[in-house]
C-alpha cells in the first residue's frame, strides 16, 4: 500500500492533535492534556537543540559559497531589496486592518493585572544585542541574531583567507550536513509533534480564552492570509511569472511545518529543500538566502502582528494614534523585523514597537496567553515569504530551473539537500 506523504502524514496528526485535545478539554482527562503537553514540548525541544549549530554553519556555508555565484553582491543586494519590499506591504497590511476592525475597542479585559514583560526589545538592546560578549554564551542561550553575526564575520574572514580557510570551511560543510540529517529525523516526527501540538492547544486554551480578543485574533489570521493568498501570489504572477498554484503545491509541506513547530529555524532544513528541490532555486543562491530569510525574514511577527498589536494596545489604553505615529509604526516592523530572531520573538518585538510610540508596556501582558496560537499563523507567513523572495530574485536572474519548477512535486522521504560545495569538489555520498 502506498504510504501516505509527508503533507498529509501533517494533516492526520493535525486532525489527530484535535480530537484529542478537544476530549482531554470536554472529559477534563488532565492525563491526556499532560501528554500532549510533554508530546509536543520534547519535538519542540528537539528542534531547538539543532539550531545553534544549523545557523551558525549555514550562515558560515553561505557567505563562503557567495565566491561560487556570479553578481554575488547584487543577488544579496536584491535579496535585501525584496525582503524590505515585502515587509513594508505586510506592515501595511496590518495598520489598514487595524484602521478598519479597531481590534481593541470595546474589550474589557481588566489591564489592573497585566505586567510588562521582562525582556523589552529597544533599538540600544538591538545594537548592542547583534554583538555577543561572550562567543559560549551566544550558544548556550540561543540568541540567534548573535550567531548570525558571528557566521557573518567568520564566513567573510574564510573568503578573505583563501586556500588557508578550507580546513575550516570543509568542517563547516561536514557539521551542517550532520546536523540537517539528524534534524531531518525529527522532522519526520511532525505527525507526531503535531498533534501534541496543536492537541495542548486546544485543551489548554480552547475559545473560553480567544472569545475576549475574538476581533484582535481573527485580524491577525486574516492578515497573514491577505499576504499569503493575496500578496504573495500577486507578486509570484506579476513579477516572479511564477504560477501561485505551482509555488504553494511545492512549497506547502514548509509552511505546514512551520505552522505546527512556530519555528522558522527549526523549519530551515525543510524550507531550503523545497526551494531547492521543488522550486528549482539555484542551490548556491538558496544556500546564501533561504538561511538569511530564517534568521531575518519575519512578515508576520514582525510586520502584521505588532502593527496590528500596537493598535489593539493604543485602543485598550485609550491613547489616540495619528499619522505620525502610523508612519513610525511602519519604520519600525520594517527596520526591526531582524531583531524578531536576535531577541525572543514577536514579544520583544512588539515591546520594540510598544516603546517606540510610547504605549504602555503592560499591553503585552494582555496578549501573552493568547500568542502559541497567533504564533502559528505568524511563522507559516514567516516561512512562505522566506521562499517567494529567492524565488522572485533567481527568476529575475535566470537562476530557476524551469524543468524542477514545473515538475509533479518530489517525495520529500530523504534528507534535506546537503550544502553546496566548492566548485569541482564532489559531495559526500
Amino acid at each position: 500500500m502506498k504510504r501516505f506523504s509527508f503533507s498529509l502524514q501533517l494533516l492526520l496528526g493535525l486532525v489527530v492533535g484535535v480530537a484529542l485535545g478537544f476530549a482531554a478539554r470536554v472529559w477534563d482527562l488532565t492525563w491526556l492534556a499532560t501528554t500532549l503537553t510533554e508530546v509536543g514540548a520534547i519535538f519542540v525541544q528537539l528542534l531547538k537543540l539543532a539550531v545553534p549549530p544549523l545557523v551558525f554553519t549555514a550562515v558560515v556555508v553561505s557567505v563562503a559559497n557567495l565566491r561560487n555565484v556570479n553578481g554575488a553582491a547584487r543577488l544579496a543586494g536584491k535579496t535585501l531589496f525584496w525582503f524590505l519590499v515585502t515587509a513594508l506591504i505586510a506592515v501595511v497590511v496590518g495598520i489598514g486592518l487595524g484602521l478598519i476592525i479597531n481590534p481593541g475597542r470595546g474589550v474589557t479585559l481588566s489591564t489592573a493585572g497585566a505586567k510588562a514583560p521582562e525582556n523589552v526589545g529597544s533599538w540600544v538592546d538591538f545594537l548592542t544585542g547583534i554583538i555577543p560578549t561572550n562567543i559560549v554564551t551566544a550558544f548556550t542561550e540561543l540568541n540567534v541574531l548573535q550567531i548570525v553575526f558571528l557566521g557573518i564575520v567568520l564566513g567573510a574572514a574564510a573568503l578573505a583567507i583563501g586556500a588557508k580557510a578550507e580546513p575550516f570551511l570543509d568542517f563547516s560543510r561536514s557539521i551542517l550536513e550532520l546536523v540537517q540529517k539528524a534534524l531531518w529525523w525529527v522532522i519526520r516526527l511532525a505527525p507526531i509533534g503535531t498533534a501534541g501540538l496543536i492537541g495542548k492547544s486546544v485543551a489548554t486554551y480552547g475559545w473560553d480564552l480567544l472569545a475576549p480578543l475574538a476581533t484582535f485574533s481573527v485580524g491577525v489570521y486574516v492578515g497573514c492570509f491577505i499576504v499569503l493568498l493575496a500578496v504573495y501570489p500577486a507578486l509570484l504572477s506579476l513579477v516572479g511569472k511564477v504560477n501561485p498554484i505551482t509555488f504553494f503545491r511545492n512549497a506547502w509541506p514548509a509552511i505546514e511545518l512551520a505552522f505546527v513547530s512556530r519555528s522558522s529555524v527549526g523549519t530551515l532544513p525543510l524550507t531550503q529543500k523545497v526551494t531547492i528541490e521543488r522550486l528549482g532555486v539555484d542551490r548556491d543562491y538558496a544556500s546564501f538566502a533561504v538561511p538569511f530569510g530564517a534568521t531575518t525574514k519575519m512578515d508576520g511577527c514582525a510586520s502584521i502582528y505588532p502593527a496590528l498589536a500596537a493598535i489593539f494596545v493604543a485602543q485598550v489604553f485609550d491613547v489616540p494614534l495619528g499619522v505620525g505615529e502610523y508612519l513610525l509604526i511602519a519604520f519600525v516592523c520594517v527596520v526591526g523585523s531582524a531583531a524578531t530572531a536576535g531577541l525572543t520573538g514577536a514579544i520583544v518585538m512588539l515591546t520594540l514597537t510598544l516603546s517606540t510610540l510610547g504605549l504602555p508596556l503592560e499591553g503585552v501582558g494582555l496578549l501573552l496567553a493568547i500568542d502559541p496560537i497567533l504564533d502559528m499563523i505568524r511563522t507559516a507567513t514567516n516561512v512562505a515569504g522566506q521562499i517567494v523572495v529567492p524565488v522572485l530574485v533567481a527568476r529575475g536572474e535566470g537562476r530557476i530551473d524551469e524543468a524542477v519548477l514545473n515538475a509533479p512535486p518530489q517525495p520529500l522521504d530523504e534528507a534535506p539537500a546537503s550544502a553546496p560545495r566548492p566548485s569541482g569538489e564532489p559531495a559526500i555520498a
